[in-house]
């Protein structure tokens, strides 16, 4: 079950209508460009808190986690669609990634508002990288790789937030926005890792019909 011409026969199309050279990255690349490129994002995607509490009068929690979801899908697309191999990559990650990361938040919140504390996080971090892997492999027509790609989505997603967290909680009583923005920073990096590691694995059987020319 592809999605928006994901499958690698399409992609190898495009590919081989493309009067430009397309370079095909290796895993070390893909996890390169997804913690630069999500780094960013993330780091982004969490000033609405900050922000939001200074000029806006007690807004919800759902409130907050609507505006940072808006952040994240909107800057996702400049800064990630590279991940997708071949020409016509921006709409199309856009697509996918609003799809997979609106799943994700989903479940993240529906968790962690049911159960809280550590429990509610790892449920909710388990729950919503299964289903962003999930709707990723099947996107791109392989579902062979969802083990791979939730497995990395999840551990590398799962170290960058407990690490932020531990940075937020040290430096959040005198520091606010600083504690604020690594912890961004730091769940950046572990779910860019895990981005790029999912896309990668994702697109393998696109690679080897690349390879085949």
């Amino acid at each position: 079950m592809a999605l928006f011409q994901l499958d690698p026969a399409s992609i190898a199309a495009r590919v081989r209508a493309s009067d430009q050279s397309v370079p095909l990255p290796t895993l070390a690349a893909s996890i390169a460009r997804g913690i630069l490129g999500f780094t960013i994002v993330s780091v982004a995607g969490f000033l609405p808190w900050p922000i939001m509490d200074r000029w806006f009068s007690h807004p919800t929690e759902m409130e907050l986690y609507l505006a940072c979801t808006a952040v994240f899908i909107g800057l996702s697309g400049p800064c990630l669609h590279r991940l997708i191999i071949g020409p016509g990559s921006l709409s199309r990650f856009y697509k996918l990634f609003a799809l997979a990361f609106l799943a994700y938040a989903a479940l993240w919140v529906t968790f962690w508002v049911m159960l809280r504390g550590d429990t509610g996080s790892l449920a909710g971090l388990l729950g919503g990288t299964a289903a962003m892997g999930a709707i990723l492999t099947l996107a791109f027509d392989h579902p062979r790789a969802m083990p791979r790609a939730i497995v990395a989505l999840f551990v590398l997603n799962t170290i960058g937030y407990y690490a932020g967290g531990k940075i937020e909680g040290k430096l959040a009583i005198d520091h606010r926005l600083a504690a604020m923005l690594l912890w961004g920073a730091c769940y950046g990096i572990g779910f860019g890792a895990g981005l790029g590691a999912a896309f990668y694995f994702c697109q393998e059987r696109a690679r080897a019909l690349l390879r085949t020319d």
